[in-house]
């Protein structure tokens, strides 16, 4: 959040009962197995920015909107937590980008922009408690990522090279429907292997990100990257070791070339230097 605004967070989730009482709450997880020591949803992530949210609401510069957007990484697939969260959201409507749930979720409706807009990723059965089940008429309180092509391969040398080299009209065949708005890759399908497999940033790289950014928005879709760091050993914070191209240089490479093509959503751990790369590129 000291990184400014707009600025996206990513939130993992997961469900967690209560063996006395029964009852569940919705926790921040990187685990499906929570343990009732981490923080609820509520407290970790809406209460914390309820001064900006509101702030914004009474400066009312809805050309500035949203200033934040969450994007849920669902670790449990429990129905109830789905339905919790529903749940929440609906407390807190008046902060949230809405769209009218139509009869024909083939046709987009217009966003009623507001200072939070909230995302989650592509399970069906998410789809069915967020969108199925919610009346016409009523509004959408988050909206769900693209179904991305699944690689067949038999070797994960086999499935590298195709991530790469499978063209982008196939790995995203649909168009967005009123509930899925963007899609969410990671970065194997620019470079082969992904970050740890990386060498030098080549035209030939820059040519297969711009073509993958520009069939998204062809399709009428916001597209996001993950995760893209660049640190020595000395430098993590406890980062997965899988997202990180090894230098400042190599992750300032990919950055420079993620923001020139247009990519809306870029994931980074090291916030605070991709927030000040940004604003210096801008």
């Amino acid at each position: 959040l000291k990184s400014g605004t707009p600025v996206a967070i990513e939130q993992d989730l997961a469900w967690y009962v209560d063996k006395a009482t029964g009852k569940g709450e919705i926790v921040v997880a990187h685990s499906d197995q929570a343990t009732g020591a981490e923080p609820t949803l509520r407290a970790h992530f809406f209460e914390r920015v309820r001064p900006m949210i509101e702030a914004a609401l009474k400066r009312n510069d809805r050309a500035k909107w949203p200033l934040i957007v969450v994007h849920f990484d669902f670790k449990g697939k429990e129905v109830a937590l789905f339905e919790a969260v529903w749940k929440l959201l609906g407390d807190y409507e008046p902060w949230i980008t809405t769209a009218k749930r139509g009869s024909d979720s083939s046709v987009l409706a217009a966003f009623d922009a507001k200072p939070l807009l909230v995302l989650t990723e592509e399970s069906d059965a998410q789809e069915k408690v967020f969108f199925d089940q919610v009346p016409v008429g009523a509004k959408l309180r988050l909206f769900g990522s693209a179904h991305t092509i699944k690689i067949d391969a038999s070797t994960r040398e086999e499935r590298a090279r195709l991530a790469v080299t499978t063209p982008p009209e196939k790995l995203l065949a649909e168009r967005p429907t009123n509930y899925r708005r963007w899609w969410n890759n990671p970065w194997a399908i620019v470079e082969e292997g992904g970050q740890t497999r990386a060498g030098d940033w080549t035209a030939a790289d820059n040519k297969r990100l711009r073509a993958l950014v520009d069939h998204a928005h062809k399709q009428g879709f916001w597209i996001r990257f993950y995760t893209l760091d660049g640190f020595v050993p000395a430098e993590s914070r406890g980062w997965d070791k899988n997202y990180n191209f090894g230098s400042r240089d190599a992750v300032e490479a990919r950055w420079k070339a993620a923001i020139d093509a247009g990519v809306d959503l870029i994931a980074a751990d090291q916030y605070e230097d991709f927030a000040a790369f940004l604003k210096k590129s801008r």
